[in-house]
């Protein structure tokens, strides 16, 4: 096999172009066979194998600088930089992530996981490169979904000031994770609808080039000129008009096509924009039918498609879909906002049933809580559904647009605590500290399926900016009662103890009620109360447990720093300073890829490493 003489980085520049057709195929075999094994982002990867191929081929490593955006589609770039026997462990505690990470391989030059950065990172190695002399290639390539987002605008604003060579790789497949949506998205369909261009321009430049002495000063004036052949056959190109330099669109799958617009780059002094047209799943045909489902994906057999281990029960976003689309059949002003991920966050059967109250605004998360911002003073009632980690991204419009007007717009905080393989970028970890921090707004974290449906019924009716945080996992309901109506700022007492009181929040009243029915069947009664809301807290409960209880533990799967276990030790320190607090939370530390299960055991989460916090409070 040729795939078998990469070893190393640079090995592919001891491959013959010929063969890097037969290579391709290699490599994407090789990739569908792993991933169906180990789960892991498909799709994408599978889209972009030529891509790498070439880019690869005009690069060299570590030397060069190529930053992927997002950083889901690097696969082919890992096995090329020498990695490919270190796919048995993709995404497994330990193993090798799923994205590019810089402490893993010297040629990742970036550590990935969000969207729409690459630009400016890439901008910045320029920058430092030209400062200190250095005379390294540098290729941000970034997806047609990432450059919706804001952060990529800016930064090709910033770079068309460039008089130094960036190339950026604008990698076109018409989708982020779903299919993509807005006026980008509309101007670059636009541009693949002149594939006649495409071929016309190879063909002048090919030909210009072939002058003898001029040919290529001629190319490189054409180039640089505004009025351009370019511009008289796609008048009004907006890269050109913002100064950045534009070529393509060329097939992602053309090897020769890609090196050669490669190696024209790489003579431009200044920023470069090269169009690719890749298709997502490319070669495998249930990823190429279906390349949402392939995005990233558990284990898989490869004949049909199917998971190895199909999902069975509801998951807390399953549960949270379902109760939207039931609210929103009640109230006609409720809307749906999300950025980018319809499917993701469980908004696709609302925006099916109600499309004029659903938003998708492509990856921008600032601008969908400014836009529902909007909303609410426009007298809708906005549910902003998005990742933990992503949410992170859109904090200065939480505070600023939402919390400073008191606007009443609901976050549904999906992926809230771990969230396993995806590793330090997708973790949500931060939540509940940098929410709680926000004047007004209410927090809440709901236990099972069935309270978080309460939870999103009764948000409708509060005021100001509220959040519901829960786990990506599947939805557990406390067994044998339904759960109490929520009311504002109130906690449920789950078991009466005495002496150790348990104060849970969200996806950890799960583990504390199994811990502590595991020391009631040893004579051993704790109490067990479901928090419910971190802001506002539930200090009178608190009180209440101060009369019969000196030792209080709060467990939560949020970092400790800023957390709901620190508003507890600050009542208890101020009020009851002689009462006992333990603090059961995440590390003051980014956590790495793993199972969640593990990853809750390694730091001290587990239901085994409670019962025996538990049981050594008790002795």
């Amino acid at each position: 096999m040729i795939l078998d003489r990469i070893r190393k980085p640079n090995d592919i520049h001891r491959i013959a172009l010929e063969d890097f057709p037969a290579l391709a195929e290699e490599i994407r075999d090789f990739l569908i066979h792993s991933v169906s094994k180990t789960g892991g982002h498909l799709a994408s990867n599978l889209g972009v194998v030529e891509l790498t191929l070439a880019l690869h081929n005009v690069l060299h490593f570590p030397e060069d600088k190529l930053i992927w955006d997002v950083g889901h589609q690097a696969y082919s770039h890992k096995i090329l930089t020498g990695r490919k026997e270190d796919f048995v462990s993709l995404r497994q505690e330990g193993g090798l992530s799923g994205f590019p990470k810089r402490s893993e391989s010297p040629c990742d030059a970036f550590d990935s996981g969000h969207s729409s950065n690459s630009i400016s990172a890439g901008l910045g190695y320029v920058r430092a490169r030209d400062i200190r002399k250095k005379h390294y290639q540098v290729v941000s390539v970034i997806g047609d979904g990432a450059l919706t987002g804001g952060l990529a605008f800016e930064a090709l604003n910033n770079a068309a000031e460039l008089k130094t060579n960036f190339i950026i790789v604008l990698n076109d497949n018409r989708m982020s994770i779903s299919r993509n949506v807005g006026g980008m998205s509309t101007y670059l369909s636009a541009i693949r609808t002149a594939e006649y261009y495409t071929g016309f321009k190879l063909a002048v430049t090919k030909g210009l080039e072939k002058v003898p002495n001029v040919g290529t000063t001629i190319v490189d004036t054409v180039r640089r000129t505004k009025s351009s052949i370019k511009q008289l056959i796609i008048p009004g190109m907006l890269f050109e008009n913002m100064g950045i330099t534009y070529l393509g669109p060329v097939d992602g799958h053309n090897m020769r096509q890609m090196m050669r617009l490669f190696n024209e780059a790489k003579r431009v002094e200044g920023a470069v924009i090269v169009h690719v047209l890749t298709r997502k799943g490319d070669g495998y045909g249930p990823a190429t039918l279906n390349p949402e489902r392939f995005h990233g994906t558990g284990p898989f057999d490869i004949k049909t498609g199917e998971p190895l281990f199909p999902q069975t029960a509801p998951t807390y976003t399953d549960c949270f879909s379902e109760e939207i689309v039931r609210l929103g059949r009640e109230n006609p002003d409720l809307a749906a906002v999300t950025a980018a991920m319809p499917g993701g966050t469980g908004l696709s059967l609302f925006a099916k049933e109600f499309p004029d109250r659903f938003f998708d605004v492509g990856i921008a998360e600032g601008h969908a809580v400014s836009f529902a911002a909007g909303l609410a003073l426009g007298g809708l009632c906005p549910v902003v559904a998005v990742y933990s980690s992503f949410l992170q991204r859109a904090f200065d419009q939480v505070m600023h647009d939402v919390s400073m007007q008191h606007l009443h717009v609901i976050f549904a905080v999906d992926r809230a605590g771990l969230v396993g393989a995806d590793g330090e970028t997708h973790q949500g970890d931060f939540d509940l500290s940098y929410l709680s921090i926000v004047p007004g707004m209410t927090v809440m974290a709901p236990s099972g399926g069935k309270e978080l449906a309460l939870m999103l019924q009764a948000s409708i009716g509060m005021e100001g900016p509220v959040a519901i945080r829960y786990s990506k996992e599947e939805a557990w309901d406390y067994p044998g009662s339904k759960p109490e109506p929520v009311v504002m700022g109130k906690s449920v007492l789950l078991r009466k103890g005495s002496g150790i009181a348990v104060l849970a929040v969200g996806s950890m009243v799960r583990t504390a009620y199994e811990a502590v029915m595991e020391l009631e069947r040893e004579g051993i009664r704790i109490t067990l109360v479901d928090v419910r809301f971190v802001k506002p807290f539930d200090v009178e409960r608190l009180e209440e447990l101060c009369q019969d209880h000196d030792t209080f533990v709060c467990i939560e799967e949020n970092v400790r720093r800023g957390g709901c276990g620190e508003q507890i030790l600050y009542y208890l320190s101020r009020v009851h300073p002689n009462k006992r607090f333990v603090s059961a939370a995440l590390p003051d530390e980014f956590i790495p890829q793993g199972s969640i299960r593990s990853l809750r055991e390694k730091v001290g989460l587990g239901k085994d490493q409670l019962v025996k916090t538990l049981k050594d409070l008790s002795a």
